[in-house]
């Protein structure tokens, strides 16, 4: 009997987690099971370049090509809606059954939805399609109200302006990222984001969004917004229905071990979806950015076909925002000591996040080079000096290659 690994899920995750299996040699038929009927592709272009109207952004990950080619068989716009494990088998929403001796669940996340909002006006991004509406209202002179200043709502008012919209942002807490980053350094990303005439409405709660025959009016605690459309982003809810009717345990996302694995066997979880538990942080951590939905999905596809992998990786995401690069590494809830390398006034600088002389986090601003120390730093938990690290004069590659020697 041939040996079929099915993906509950046709995105990112399920793409990296197939090729990963064709590259470690397995022979056995691979299914995609999606419920968009898109083949596979990128979701990061979407509120940036395919926003911005770049068609050739590269957003397609499998091409028909490569799937006849593997043998991968794509099942699209037919959404899977229960694993029976015990059976061998994912159920289809058209009581298809597909054979399935081990399921990776890539089911990913819906954006979350202010309550009683809804219209042609009101705009949410996580789909090509939502994409595609989208940037067929961008256009000089049309107002933009972005909801939320996460990095989905700080790329779509970003490339808001590039194509020449006016843009309001506005923010419920008091600058943006300010849980992750900081008061400090969300005040750095809120001036970026002021420099390049977007207003911002920081500290204001969304109280009612109503479409009037020409634009849509935004009413928050400080006031009354008018505007031609609304963009909301205030982040995602994982697609947790399908492991709930399978009885997978769930909170927050599936919770899986360091391995990928769910408490049933043969199945696993990877991406967005995916609440893992991360042993070099000590706690579990559910991660909605590209690299970890690929680098999950990579541990995920080796621990399936018995090649062990733990999966611990620091996670790594980035954001571009106008002429600016903007990265992030590492875990770091709370931190004793921040210490900021370069210049906030002119926007090229790292900031270190330390906890007990560990460095658990960094943030940069056009300095990608910074964040990849980091990250090794954090991984293997090296001590550093804060004096060290803001010394501009000290190459900090050399941290690692000492460790290296160790």
């Amino acid at each position: 009997m041939t040996t079929t690994i099915v993906t509950v899920g046709a995105g990112q995750a399920a793409a990296v987690a197939a090729r990963a299996l064709r590259r470690r040699g397995f022979d056995g038929r691979i299914e995609l099971i999606g419920a968009e009927p898109e083949a596979p592709y990128q979701r990061p272009p979407l509120s940036k370049e395919y926003l911005a109207g770049d068609d050739d952004c590269g957003l397609d990950l499998l091409s028909e090509q490569w799937c006849a080619a593997n043998d991968v068989h794509l099942r699209l716009g037919q959404p899977a809606v229960v694993i029976r494990p015990e059976r061998g088998l994912v159920e289809l929403a058209d009581g298809t059954e597909v054979a399935a001796a081990g399921v990776l669940l890539a089911t990913g996340g819906s954006p979350r939805r202010l309550r009683d909002v809804g219209g042609e006006r009101v705009h949410y991004l996580r789909t090509r399609r939502d994409a595609d509406r989208l940037r067929a209202e961008l256009r000089p002179g049309v107002h933009v109200i972005v909801i939320g200043a996460g990095f989905i709502g700080a790329e779509v008012a970003a490339t808001s302006r590039g194509r020449g919209a006016e843009v309001t942002m506005v923010e419920a807490l008091d600058v943006p990222l300010q849980r992750v980053l900081g008061r400090e350094i969300g005040t750095t990303c809120a001036a970026i984001h002021r420099e390049q005439g977007v207003t911002l409405r920081l500290g204001e709660s969304v109280e009612s969004v109503v479409e009037t025959p020409t634009g849509v009016v935004v009413t928050t605690s400080g006031g009354r917004i008018e505007g031609d459309l609304v963009v909301v982003g205030i982040g995602i809810t994982p697609n947790t229905a399908v492991a709930e009717r399978s009885g997978l345990a769930v909170d927050n996302g599936i919770l899986v071990d360091e391995y990928c694995r769910t408490a049933v066997p043969n199945v696993y979880a990877a991406g967005d979806v995916a609440n893992h538990w991360h042993p070099l942080f000590g706690e579990r951590i559910r991660v909605e950015h590209f690299d970890n939905a690929s680098r999950q999905a990579t541990a995920a596809a080796n621990n399936m076909i018995g090649r062990s992998t733990v999966y611990a990786d620091p996670h790594w995401f980035w954001s571009d925002q106008y002429d600016h690069n903007l990265q992030y590494t590492g875990h770091a809830p709370v931190w004793d000591e921040l210490v900021v390398r370069g210049s906030v006034e002119e926007r090229d600088f790292s900031a270190f996040y330390l906890r007990e002389g560990l460095v658990r986090a960094a943030f940069a601003v056009d300095r990608g080079g910074d964040v990849l120390v980091a990250k090794e730093l954090i991984s293997a938990q090296i001590s550093v000096e804060a004096s060290v690290l803001a010394d501009e004069d000290f190459d900090l590659a050399e941290l690692t290659a000492l460790e290296e020697q160790l």
